[in-house]
C-alpha cells in the first residue's frame, strides 16, 4: 500500500476510536438525565460508531464543513458536569451558536447558561403510564419508541397493551410481530415472554399484555396501573361518545387517538397547535399521517408566501383496510387488491389541516391514490401564492425551516437525484422536502414531501404524548432564525 493510502486507513481508524469513546458518554447523557443529543437533527443515541460518524459528516451538508469529533467529545464532558435536565439537544447548533455569541466565556459556562434556561419537564416526575389500546402497525411502532425512550425513567411508561385474544399463543405471535418487522428490521434488543403471567419483556420494560372486548371495562389498577394514557390505535372509534369508553376504565385518565378525531375533539399537529392543549381535555386525537406531514410545510409557506388555494394529491401507501386480493369491500375501489393496482380514493387530509391550522379553511382540496408499496408515501402540494417566488428562493428558504425553524423537528429536507421512498423508512420527521423536485413558476408552486407514513406519523404521536404527559423535553438551543 502507498503512504497515502496508508496514511487514509489510520485516519478512519483514529475517527472510529473516537466515535467508540463517545458512545458512553452520549449513553450517560441519556439513561442518567434523559438528554437526546443529535447533529443537526441526526440522533446520536443507540448508534453505532459508524452511525456516530456519518451524523458528524452529515454537517458537512448544512455548514459546508465535518463536525470534528473531538468538539462534540468537548460538549459532552461539559454536559455531564452540569447535571442537565430533560433535553432534545442539537450538538452541531449548540457549537454554532457559542462560536458566534459565546465570546469572552468557556463552554462550559455558555452550555450552563443555554441548558440552564431550558424549560423543565410540567409533568409527574415518576413518570407517566401509557397503554395501547391495539396492538397493529402504529402499536406496534409506538411500543418501539417508547422502549427505546425509557431514558431515565422520568417520561412515558409503557405498561401494557389491550387486544382480543386471537389464539391460544396469542402473546407468542404478539411477541414476534413486535420483534420482527417487514418494513422497519428486527426489534433492537432482547424481548422475553412470560406466558403465565402474560407479560412481554422488552429490554427492561415489562409489558402487560390484557385481553378485553370492552374499553369500558377494565381495570388497570390492578395492575398497578394508575393515571395512564390510553393510547386507542385501532381506529374503531374516532368520536367523543366512543373514545369516552376508554374512561370509564379504573386508572385511565386521558385519552389519544391515533387517528383523525370527528366532531368537536381536538386534532393536535405537533409544532403547530400542541401548546393548545390543556389538562381538562380529556381526549386528544392526533390527526393523521398525511396530515401531520403537510400541515408543517403548509404552514412556514403561508407565512413567507402567503397560500391563496392549493391541492393535495397523496400518493399513499396500502394500509391493512384494503384487500390482498379482490373482495368485497365497503368502501369505493378499495375492494380490489392492494398489491395489484393503483386506487384512488378519498382523503380527509387537505380538510383536516385546517383543523390545526385555521388560517387556510377553504383554501385546500384533496385527493389520494393508494399504491402497492408497503410504507413511506408521497404529498404533492400543488400551490397558487399570494407572491411570486423562484426555485432556488423556496429550496433555500425551506431547507432553512427544515434546520433552524420552531418546526425542525417536523421537517426535513434533502436534496439527492437518486432518492425513493424506501430512503425514508425510519424517518422520525412528519415529512421530507425533496427539493429537487420542486418546481416554481410565478405565482404557482409545486412541492413534494416524501413521509414514513408508519414510523414518521408515530414520532408525531409520542410528541403528542409528551406533550399531554408535560413530560416533552425542550428542545436545546431554542433560538431560531439563524
Amino acid at each position: 500500500m502507498t503512504d497515502a493510502v496508508i496514511a487514509q486507513r489510520e485516519a478512519w481508524k483514529a475517527r472510529e476510536t473516537l466515535a467508540e469513546q463517545l458512545i458512553p458518554l452520549i449513553g450517560r447523557l441519556y439513561r442518567d438525565h434523559g438528554v437526546v443529543t443529535s447533529i443537526h437533527g441526526r440522533r446520536l443515541i443507540n448508534q453505532s460508531p459508524i452511525g456516530v460518524i456519518k451524523a458528524h459528516r452529515y454537517a458537512h451538508h448544512v455548514t459546508g464543513a465535518v463536525l470534528p469529533l473531538e468538539r462534540t467529545r468537548e460538549v459532552l464532558d461539559a454536559l455531564l458536569t452540569l447535571d442537565p435536565g430533560s433535553a432534545s439537544l442539537d450538538i452541531a447548533r449548540l457549537l454554532g451558536d457559542y462560536d458566534a455569541h459565546g465570546a469572552g466565556r468557556s463552554l462550559a459556562a455558555y452550555l450552563g447558561e443555554v441548558v440552564g434556561a431550558a424549560p423543565a419537564p410540567t409533568g409527574d416526575p415518576r413518570g407517566t403510564d401509557v397503554v395501547l389500546y391495539g396492538f397493529g402497525r402504529i402499536g406496534r411502532l409506538l411500543a418501539r419508541i417508547l422502549i427505546a425512550h425509557a431514558g431515565n425513567g422520568a417520561g412515558l411508561h409503557l405498561r401494557a397493551i389491550v387486544v382480543r385474544k386471537g389464539g391460544e399463543n396469542d402473546i407468542v405471535k404478539r411477541a414476534s410481530l413486535l420483534r420482527r418487522d417487514s418494513v422497519h428490521g428486527p426489534f433492537e434488543g432482547t424481548i422475553t415472554v412470560d406466558a403465565e403471567a402474560n407479560t412481554i419483556l422488552a429490554n427492561g420494560t415489562l409489558i402487560q399484555v390484557i385481553y378485553a372486548d370492552d374499553p369500558a371495562a377494565i381495570d388497570y389498577t390492578a395492575y398497578g396501573i394508575d393515571n395512564a394514557i390510553v393510547v386507542d390505535n385501532t381506529g374503531r372509534w374516532r368520536d367523543e361518545e366512543g373514545l369516552a369508553q376508554h374512561l370509564r376504565s379504573t386508572g385511565v385518565a386521558r385519552v389519544l387517538l391515533t387517528a383523525p378525531g370527528k366532531g368537536a375533539l381536538p386534532n393536535i399537529v405537533h409544532g403547530i397547535n400542541h401548546e393548545t392543549i390543556t389538562a381538562d381535555q380529556r381526549i386528544v386525537t392526533a390527526a393523521s399521517c398525511t396530515t401531520n406531514a403537510i400541515t408543517p410545510v403548509l404552514k412556514v409557506l403561508n407565512d413567507e408566501y402567503g397560500i391563496v388555494h392549493g391541492h393535495v394529491e397523496t400518493v399513499h401507501s396500502f394500509t391493512n383496510d384494503q384487500n390482498l386480493i379482490d373482495n368485497f369491500h365497503k368502501g369505493d375501489r378499495r375492494g380490489r387488491s392492494a398489491a395489484l393496482n393503483m386506487v384512488i380514493t378519498e382523503t380527509g387530509a387537505a380538510k383536516a389541516v385546517a383543523k390545526a391550522l385555521p388560517v387556510l379553511e377553504g383554501k385546500l382540496t384533496g385527493n389520494a391514490i393508494r399504491v402497492p408499496t408497503p410504507d413511506v408515501s408521497m404529498a404533492i402540494l400543488n400551490l397558487r401564492l399570494a407572491r411570486p417566488t423562484t426555485r432556488d428562493e423556496v429550496n433555500t428558504f425551506l431547507r432553512q425551516a427544515s434546520l433552524h425553524s420552531n418546526l425542525r423537528q417536523q421537517i426535513d429536507y434533502i436534496e439527492s437525484p437518486e432518492v425513493v421512498s424506501t430512503d425514508f423508512i425510519g424517518s422520525h420527521r412528519a415529512g421530507i422536502v425533496d427539493g429537487l423536485a420542486t418546481i416554481s413558476t410565478g405565482d404557482n408552486l409545486v412541492v413534494y414531501v416524501w413521509y414514513d407514513n408508519e414510523f414518521g406519523y408515530s414520532s408525531q404521536v409520542v410528541r403528542v404524548l409528551e406533550t399531554m404527559a408535560g413530560t416533552h423535553p425542550a428542545v436545546v438551543p431554542a433560538r431560531v432564525g439563524e
